[in-house]
């Protein structure tokens, strides 16, 4: 039997009390279904990976769009789904608590909203970033099943990395009743730690190639997401074969693995 959004929104809310995890980030069904398959217990999308299969840049999507998507995902897969929602698609409070609804409304039991905007290439002052974020919180709280929002503060991956202003901001966001913290871009261990020392919500860490695991959950961070990274990883290798191909003549590169037969079962 399917679980139901409420048996997958409390699934999802006890992965944020129980070990530190990591929540990967699929681009479309097939990926969602693999990575359950190897075993991930909560998925969470990529709005740059997303907006790549429509051959656009990350915030070229419209909200109807992520919709759609959202629901492919949620009815591909029984694992919890949480959304990235950018900024809501709208600089206004009441577009931030749309999107949440939205989101709901296709299967989520999850999703974030960011305190940057991308048609103005600013990071909202934090008084209106705080009003967005607490309709986000008020419209997760209103539904009928466990709905954990996670309030991003977009300093660090959008040219300010001022970690003080980058915890005051998530302060005031876990005060405004976020589940979860994140600020994408943290850069050192040090970093992550003092976040994780300022606040006592559960705080979600953006992986980089040269941040162990285990050193980022010893800092105290309780999820780490990837991002873009798998979808343009796969983006990169496909690229690196079509080079060799039409450069050397070289079919090697689309020698498939052994564990493909693995992977392609999940898709049943």
């Amino acid at each position: 039997m399917a679980a139901t959004q409420q048996e997958k929104g409390h699934r999802f809310a006890a992965l944020h009390e129980g070990d530190p995890f990591v929540i990967p980030n699929p681009w479309d069904a097939g990926s969602a279904k693999v990575l359950t398959g190897l075993g991930f217990e909560a998925l969470a999308t990529t709005s740059s990976g997303f907006a790549f299969t429509l051959g656009r840049h990350d915030s070229g999507v419209t909200l109807d769009e992520v919709v759609e998507h959202t629901r492919a995902l949620a009815e591909a897969v029984e694992v919890p789904i949480s959304v990235d929602l950018e900024n809501g698609y709208g600089a206004e409070p009441e577009q931030a608590a749309a999107a949440i609804g939205r989101a709901a409304e296709a299967g989520a039991v999850g999703g974030s909203i960011e305190d940057y905007d991308p048609g103005e290439d600013r990071v909202y002052e934090l008084g209106h970033a705080l009003e967005r974020v607490t309709a986000a919180v008020e419209a997760a709280q209103a539904l009928d099943f466990s709905f954990t929002l996670t309030a991003r503060a977009e300093n660090h991956i959008r040219g300010n990395p001022d970690l003080d202003d980058t915890i005051a901001r998530l302060q005031a966001f876990e005060r405004a009743g976020a589940d979860v913290l994140y600020a994408p871009g943290l850069r050192t261990i040090e970093e992550i730690r003092a976040v994780c020392d300022a606040t006592e919500k559960p705080v979600n860490v953006l992986a980089r190639p040269k941040l162990p695991l285990a050193d980022v959950f010893e800092a105290g961070a309780q999820r780490v997401s990837l991002g873009g990274s798998l979808a343009f990883l796969a983006v990169s290798a496909f690229a690196a074969a079509a080079e060799s191909i039409r450069d050397d003549g070289d079919f090697t590169p689309i020698t498939l693995g052994p564990k493909l037969g693995e992977w392609l079962s999940a898709l049943r």
